[in-house]
């Protein structure tokens, strides 16, 4: 089965496109958070964050940022999140790198996740495991 973002970004399905250059596209989420929540992804196929090359994340995060410059500048919002689920576990649905970039407003109900404290010791040990040398 043929990849839905690929789909899209090939013409085959059409989308609200916000952005579009050599490298990357933007749309409108058909089920958005809040009115404007835009999906930003590179144009060639990569399933994550871990798959995809340097040159390409940057160029995406690029468009990231042109996408969150456009949603406070012309629909006054003072803020936003960028989310990228990173693998099913995370809450990727679709297997092509893409990242959310959702307008905020005062109250708008959308939540944090829950925060957890480390026990004694615990911190430790996690950045034992995962500290970069």
């Amino acid at each position: 089965m043929a990849c839905i973002f690929c789909k899209i970004i090939n013409g085959e399905i059409p989308a609200q496109v916000v952005y579009e250059d050599d490298s990357t596209m933007a749309f409108l989420d058909i089920n958005p958070h809040s009115f404007g929540h835009t999906l930003v992804m590179p144009k060639k196929h990569f399933v994550n964050f871990e798959d995809t090359p340097g040159d390409v994340l940057a160029a995406t995060m690029m468009t990231v940022k042109k996408v969150g410059r456009s949603l406070k500048d012309n629909l006054g919002v003072s803020g936003y999140n960028v989310y990228e689920n990173n693998d099913p576990v995370a809450g990727q649905i679709i297997p092509h790198l893409h990242f959310h970039v959702i307008p905020r407003h005062e109250n708008d109900g959308l939540e944090f996740w829950p925060q957890l404290k480390y026990g004694v010791g615990e911190a430790e040990a996690i950045l034992s495991k995962i500290k970069i040398n």
